[in-house]
Formats: structure tokens, C-alpha cells, sequence
């Protein structure tokens, strides 16, 4: 439940990221002892997949910011439906357990509804490294009595694939390429826990990772890299509000090209010890935007910045080019009295001075935090249901929101009822 009309001002705190610590806790899997990742965001996606990886017979230890995972000789090679469905994130240990088990069996993935993002260059990629890969009763079935290095080439910088072939290639015979790789800041984080772990990777942040595999991989320490998303998504809301935020533990050079938007929007945002501060003393200006893959504009901010041009000055157009089931959101904002028209992969929003209370769905983690936004600068009050979306992303978002100042809070959704 949103109240509109604060202002946002002070300090939020942002923790490792989930689009890294998820296939972090993946990549344990790789080396037999105790791995420990630190940062480690309390957040829903971290629990299943922790549930997982005890299916497979790890044992998986949560503390305050951190998890332990003991890794077995040999783990199962098998992830369920009930749990791999629920976050597509899960993927992610397809690549380990094929090279270190032989085989995997990996239950289709779930996730968020913002469309297709099939699995054809993760298993043509494996099957460039040996594997026989095939789908049978929903699972995607992958085997390799040993994996051999090969130069693959990626159609798109999946990160997802880049992430599994990685993964996969650490303990391969020989000399893998993967071509067109992703070059996401949570990409460079994984190479950097392999490399901590014995892998021999070169081309770190660029689109040629080339893997020399070993034969085996040991257990590490590693911290995780904050969520640049998360701090993105507080530096939107500062905007949108016309606050005064400074995010602590975000790295302003893995969001350049989000503040350089912000920038042009109006704000004013700056270097602060340990993260960065956004301040904004006037209503935004209307900003066009392309999603596109790192160092591109990412779609996971869309939503956030459509938000913030419903409110903006001006008439903008956003262009996505990644998902392209992700103006569902839009009907949402509508009802928000939001101007926005989608016609393909575009998106024509005027600005109005502001939005109008109303009860609105979540469809995914991010759609969740720009309804919330937009709620903060909408008349009366905006009920958002479906929040179990934001928990899968955003650790304590409602607390963090009224520590700086909205008024928002949190309530059992009401119970359906339907008529005799």
C-alpha cells in the first residue's frame, strides 16, 4: 500500500547483486568443500536456490550477509520442477553439474513472465563441448563422459549461456572460445570466483572469454559485486520524487549509461565514500531510451524509467529490444493514469504532472518496484499485489522505502472471494 506525495532523502545501503550470487552459488558446485560467498542479499531467489542445491546434496548454511555451501565428492545431478520453476536462474547449474558429474537433468525453468528466452545456445553450446543434449518429459537432459575444449559462438551475449558455458568449459580437456560473450558486471564477478578457484580465463569483461580447463577446482571465499540494478532502482526514486539519495555500496561504473539518462533527465549526481548520491529539486525531463546488452542500456531498468517518463516533462519513446513481453507492464501503468502507447517494440510516453492512486499487479521483480515507484508520486493511495515478485530481487524494500521517508506499507493481500 503506496501513499503518494514524500519526498525521498537520505542513505540506503545496497548488497550483492542476484543476478551474480545466484550463479555464484551455481559455480560452488564446480569444486568438492566449502564454499563461502559474502554480500550475499537476503532475498527470496537465494533461499530456493539454496533449496536447489541441498536436492543435490550440498549443505547450505545461512548466515547474516552470508552463505556457506558444502559441496559432496559426488552431487546429484538432477534439479527438480517444483523449485528449478520458480527462478530460471537455476539454469545455471546445468554447466557444473555436466562437468562435474557426467550428466545433468535440469527441470525446464520458470521465472518471470517478460517472454521468451529460450535454452538453444546453452545446449547448442555444450554440444560444441561433447555433450549429447536432448528434452524429454520437461527436462533438459545433458550428458559428456568428459567435455573437450571448442570454439563457440554465441548468436546474442546471452548472459545466461555465457554463464553455463563458462562454467561447464572450467573443468573441460583443452582450450575453449566462446565468441560474442556477455560482458554483464555479474559475468566478470563469476570469472573472478573461478579464477579464485583455479580456472585459467582470459578476456575478463570483453566479448572473447577464452577458458583453458584444469582438472579440478577448489573451494573459496568470494564476495559478492553489488546489485547495480538495486541501486539503480534507488536512484530512479530520487528522481521520480525529486529527492536527495545517496546510495551506499552501489558502483557508479557499472551504471553509467543509467545516471548519464538520469543526467539528461535533471538530476544532479556525484561521487559520495562508498557509492554515489542523487538529488533532484525540480520535475524530470522526458528521456528517450534502447535497451540493449551490456554495456547498453539494460532491460531490467525499463520498467523503472518508463515509470519516471510517465511523470516527466516532455514526450519520450523507449525501445526494447531484449524481452518482448515486457510492456505488459504498461497496462498497469494505465491505470495509474499514465500516457503510454506500445506499438511493437516501442513505447510513445507523455508526461503528466502527476499519477492517480489505483490497485495495480506486479508481473515481474522489476514491473513490482516501478509500480511501487510510480505510487510514490500518484494521488491518494496505490495498492500493488503480486509482491512476491519484488521479494525475489529487493532485500527489506519496504523498510528501506520508509527509512527515507515514503509512506508505504505492507498487508496480507485479501482473500478472494467468489459468489455462489
Amino acid at each position: 500500500m503506496v501513499t503518494g506525495g514524500a519526498r525521498l532523502a537520505g542513505e540506503v545501503s545496497v548488497s550483492g547483486a542476484k543476478n551474480s550470487v545466484l550463479k555464484l552459488m551455481a559455480a560452488a558446485l564446480l569444486a568438492e568443500g566449502t564454499t563461502v560467498l559474502t554480500n550475499v542479499p537476503d532475498i527470496l531467489d537465494v533461499t530456493i536456490m539454496g533449496e536447489v542445491l541441498r536436492r543435490l546434496g550440498c549443505t547450505v548454511e545461512r548466515a547474516d550477509g552470508s552463505v556457506a555451501i558444502t559441496v559432496p565428492a559426488m552431487p546429484g545431478h538432477e534439479a527438480d520442477y517444483d523449485l528449478v520453476r520458480r527462478i530460471r536462474a537455476s539454469i545455471a547449474v546445468l554447466g557444473p553439474l555436466l562437468a562435474r558429474c557426467g550428466e545433468a537433468r535440469v527441470a525446464l525453468p520458470g521465472g518471470d513472465a517478460i517472454g521468451s528466452r529460450g535454452l538453444d545456445m546453452h545446449a547448442a553450446g555444450l554440444v560444441k563441448l561433447g555433450a549429447t543434449v536432448v528434452i524429454e518429459h520437461g527436462y533438459l537432459i545433458a550428458r559428456a563422459a568428459r567435455l573437450c575444449g571448442a570454439t563457440v559462438w554465441l548468436d546474442f551475449p546471452s548472459v545466461g549461456a555465457t554463464e553455463n558455458l563458462l562454467m561447464a568449459s572450467a573443468l573441460a580437456k583443452g582450450t575453449t572460445v566462446i565468441d560474442n560473450a556477455a560482458r554483464e558486471p555479474e559475468i566478470v564477478d563469476l570469472c573472478r570466483m573461478l579464477g579464485q578457484m583455479g580456472a585459467r580465463i582470459s578476456g575478463v569483461g570483453t566479448s572473447t572469454l577464452e577458458v583453458e580447463g584444469v582438472e579440478t577446482l577448489r573451494p573459496v571465499a568470494h564476495r559478492t559485486v553489488p546489485d547495480r540494478i538495486v541501486a539503480g532502482t534507488w536512484a530512479v526514486a530520487a528522481v521520480m520524487t525529486r529527492g536527495d539519495v545517496t546510495v551506499q555500496g552501489g558502483r557508479p561504473d557499472h551504471l553509467e549509461m543509467p545516471l548519464d539518462k538520469l543526467v539528461q533527465a535533471g538530476a544532479d549526481v556525484h561521487g559520495a565514500e562508498g557509492g554515489f548520491r542523487v538529488v533532484m529539486d525540480r520535475r524530470p525531463v522526458a528521456v528517450d531510451l534502447v535497451t540493449l546488452p551490456y554495456p547498453g542500456f539494460a532491460t531490467d531498468f525499463q520498467p523503472l524509467f518508463l515509470g519516471l517518463n510517465t511523470v516527466a516533462e516532455g514526450t519520450s519513446m523507449i525501445t526494447e529490444n531484449v524481452f518482448e513481453s515486457r510492456w505488459m507492464f504498461v497496462n498497469e501503468l494505465v491505470r495509474l493514469g499514465a500516457d503510454v502507447r506500445t506499438d511493437g517494440h516501442h513505447a510513445v510516453v507523455r508526461g503528466r504532472e502527476r499519477l492517480s492512486g489505483a490497485p495495480v499487479r506486479a508481473h515481474d521483480i522489476r514491473a513490482g518496484a516501478g509500480l511501487v515507484l510510480a505510487g510514490l508520486v500518484a494521488d491518494g493511495v496505490t495498492e500493488v499485489s503480486d509482491v512476491h515478485h519484488i521479494d525475489r530481487g529487493y532485500e527489506g524494500f519496504v523498510d528501506k522505502l520508509t527509512a527515507l521517508g515514503a509512506d508505504v506499507r505492507r498487508e496480507p493481500a485479501p482473500a478472494e472471494v467468489w459468489p455462489d
